[in-house]
């Protein structure tokens, strides 16, 4: 009688078992499969009403970010442009010159060396600093993009191969630390680089923008790098920095690159 009872427990074991199994069978959820994706177009236009929930959200941020955006950093007696000098202009020599002087201390800190001469893009100059106050916001509309500051180590074949870039370009492109002189024929006369000859067995660091580096605007010759410093530091960061520690903005068209009559 005790076996018959054990086997009935055993039998009613094994149906808890079998009924447990089937049940967690039957909630195991089928495997999804992907069959198609749709998309819809929504067109923000008038047609849609402006929230006053979100725009009172938002307001004290807004009125913040344009408070910082407008404070008056420093003051221009005179229209910067990159279009007013046929081999340098006032708004490319004062771009050159923040990337050199603000780059600098970092660079040397970094490494021990100074920067030799800064080079910019004429076309990474996206906008005219107008007469009046200069302030952060200046700054974004001149250079909108999140390049840095990159230092570059070319030997002096390189260097020659970019001078040759920049008088073959027709193009006003800026530069600091580096006068350039051109004879009648726009052969080169004489470069110097921080007022010493220039020196085609020598090293030169030049700061640059990390865009150019890449081979942006077929600057070719960056691919002859030796070695290349990113600084962290963005351009536009370089400009209000500087901004912040100047009363006013003079730069002007000069000698730093130009051809003999």
């Amino acid at each position: 009688m005790a076996k018959l009872r054990h086997f009935e427990i055993l039998k009613i074991k094994h149906f808890v078992l079998f009924i447990t199994i089937l049940g967690f069978s039957s909630c195991k959820e089928d495997a999804k499969t992907l069959h198609r994706i749709t998309a819809e177009r929504i067109a923000v236009d008038r047609m849609h009403e402006e929230s006053e929930a979100v725009k009172d959200f938002i307001k004290p941020y807004h009125d913040r970010v344009n408070q910082m955006l407008d404070s008056t950093l420093a003051y221009a007696p005179a229209e910067i442009s990159k279009m007013d000098g046929r081999y340098n202009s006032s708004a490319g020599n004062l771009m050159a010159d923040i990337m050199l002087l603000e780059a600098n201390p970092i660079f040397q800190k970094r490494t021990g060396k100074p920067i030799d001469f800064a080079l910019m893009n004429h076309g990474g100059i996206r906008a005219t600093i107008s007469k009046g106050n200069v302030s952060a916001r200046t700054a974004y509309e001149v250079m909108p993009f999140e390049n840095n500051i990159s230092v570059v180590e070319l030997d002096g074949k390189a260097v020659l191969q970019m001078i040759g870039y920049i008088i073959k370009s027709k193009r006003a492109h800026a530069l600091s630390g580096i006068q350039v002189v051109l004879n009648r024929d726009e052969s080169i006369k004489t470069i110097k680089i921080q007022g010493q000859p220039f020196d085609v067995d020598q090293h030169y660091f030049i700061a640059t923008s990390d865009y150019l580096v890449s081979g942006g605007d077929d600057m070719v010759f960056f691919k002859n790098a030796l070695t290349i410093t990113d600084t962290d530091y963005k351009i536009r960061n370089a400009m209000i920095d500087y901004f912040s520690k100047v009363d006013t903005l003079a730069p002007t068209v000069d000698d730093r690159f130009y051809k003999i009559k």
